[in-house]
């Protein structure tokens, strides 16, 4: 009875371990659940395509995920202006909290950083870290809007106005009228003393606002985004104008006294335990943010980021593209070369790539390709180098203005190199390709049309003739002598067809008899 009693002891008490065993592992698995996970991207570099494209698609795999968070840890001296607002459009449409963190101490976020800073739901910098500089560049030519003369002249000092009269007023010894002239000077002189600082200040105020029409409308559109951009999350807007009118600097302490960032933080980790329980603003209303014990996943950028930051340069886009086509037209004039073929169809698949990323003017596109038309064409063509010269300035001016962003240029050196390379290229070496094609073949069928032979005996329709010192079998339409001189006009499988010549015909160097 007691051993019974002993082993119904024994399998309760194994029954509860297993259910506590049990129960334990549901919480576990429960709590690994519940913790949430942030995504890392990194750019320490300039904003392009390729940056834009690696953010876009990490905060894609992040809504697609369901990632709690995407932190961009920031190091970058700014970049294209149309990048950069692709960039921010997508953070602001993003369904994840989307923070930007300025990191590590010693960078930056300047000029298109700025803007990405500006445009996050949470804003945070590392300690020795400075953002501003965002002053549109490259606008009409120029430089910074509001920073050179522009080619204007200093206002002018007005001539004082002092009368000749003094002098014979002195020499004639009347002293009042020469009280009343100098204290009408004095007074002159004052006007023009409040003139001038009324004029230096219309001029300072005429070079923070862009002294072109082309920087004014530049410099406002800025200054209209970024103003947009920090009051959307309650930042400060003044500095946020001020950054892009003077192009002013400020540290990380300085940028969390004026409001312009949320959090100072030594390392990710800081920020993380900083941000638990910070509301954000996203589309949708106020959210919290839940980073206490949050899973931090790193996304680095891949092969096609990699990739993407090569190609996208806008002189490797555009030798990638020249190549791609030179070795395309090679191919085709020189049918089985296969080399041509193959380095042109990979150059030119690589070059509509990095297009499609970039901001790219059909118009210069299509003058590129008028261009090596028109220089192919006068590789055979009498054109006495109209076709030539029309297609060096097409593919001059077409290599301009490719890219639709004055922050993309071609090197200027390159455009006029590889313009005279492919001009000669072009003219002679394809030129020489095409007049190979019009040669004569020297063996196999082709060979044989044309030749001259001789007649080895008498025949209406078909007899034996003697061509290229073999004996062949040949057909004819009119009548044939023995010994008569004949040409090959055509080939049948293994018979000739044959037409007589007059007795006179001389008879080429090739045949023999």
């Amino acid at each position: 009875m007691r051993l019974q009693s002993m082993r119904s002891w024994f399998r309760m008490t194994l029954w509860v371990l297993l259910l506590a065993a049990g129960a334990g592992w549901l919480l576990a698995a429960s709590g690994d659940e519940e913790r949430g996970q942030a995504m890392l991207l990194t750019v320490s570099d300039a904003i392009g395509p390729a940056t834009g494209d690696y953010i876009i698609r990490g905060i894609q795999r992040a809504e697609d995920e369901e990632f709690d968070l995407v932190v961009l840890k920031l190091d970058t001296p700014g970049g294209l202006d149309s990048s950069m607002r692709e960039i921010v459009k997508r953070i602001l449409a993003s369904d994840v909290p989307f923070v930007t963190y300025v990191h590590p101490s010693g960078g930056r976020a300047a000029s298109a950083g700025t803007y990405m800073l500006l445009g996050s739901h949470v804003a945070a910098m590392t300690p020795a870290t400075n953002i501003g500089s965002a002053t549109p560049v490259q606008m009409g030519g120029g430089g910074f809007p509001g920073f050179d003369d522009g080619g204007r002249e200093p206002p002018r000092e007005r001539e004082e106005a002092e009368p000749e009269s003094n002098g014979d007023a002195e020499a004639s010894g009347n002293d009042d009228v020469a009280e009343e002239e100098a204290a009408e000077a004095a007074e002159a002189n004052e006007v023009n003393e409040v003139n001038e600082v009324n004029e230096a200040a219309e001029d300072e105020e005429d070079r923070r606002r862009g002294e072109t029409a082309m920087e004014r409308k530049v410099l406002e559109d800025a200054v209209s985004y970024i103003r947009g951009l920090a009051e959307r999350f309650d930042r400060n807007a003044d500095w946020a104008e001020e950054a892009v009118r003077e192009g002013v600097n400020i540290g990380a302490s300085e940028a969390l006294e004026l409001n312009v960032i949320e959090f100072v933080a030594s390392d990710l980790d800081d920020l993380l335990a900083q941000m638990q329980g910070h509301s954000v603003r996203m589309p949708w209303g106020e959210v919290v943010l839940e980073t206490e014990n949050i899973e931090v996943v790193r996304v680095d950028p891949d092969w096609r980021t990699n990739l993407l930051a090569v190609i996208t340069s806008p002189n490797i886009a555009y030798i990638l593209m020249l190549v791609g086509i030179y070795g395309i037209i090679f191919e085709l004039s020189n049918p089985g070369a296969i080399y041509p073929g193959v380095i042109g169809a990979i150059s030119l698949i690589l070059a509509f790539y990095a297009l499609q990323v970039m901001p790219v003017n059909y118009a210069g596109l299509a003058l590129i390709l008028l261009g090596l038309v028109f220089m192919v064409g006068e590789a055979f063509l009498p054109s006495f180098g109209i076709l030539g010269i029309g297609g060096i300035i097409a593919f001059i001016t077409g290599s301009i203005i490719l890219w639709d962003d004055p922050d993309l240029n071609i090197s200027l050196p390159l455009v006029f190199g590889t313009a005279l390379v492919v001009a000669v290229f072009s003219i002679w070496v394809l030129g020489r390709l095409f007049r190979l094609r019009g040669v004569k073949p020297t063996i196999g069928r082709e060979e044989m049309i044309g030749m001259v032979g001789e007649a080895r005996e008498d025949f209406d329709r078909s007899g034996r003739v003697y061509v290229h010192s073999e004996l062949w079998t040949a057909e004819t339409t009119a009548p044939v002598e023995d010994g008569q001189k004949v040409r090959v006009v055509g080939l049948d499988g293994l018979r000739l067809r044959v037409e007589p010549l007059p007795d006179d015909a001389d008879r080429p160097a090739e045949s023999q008899s």
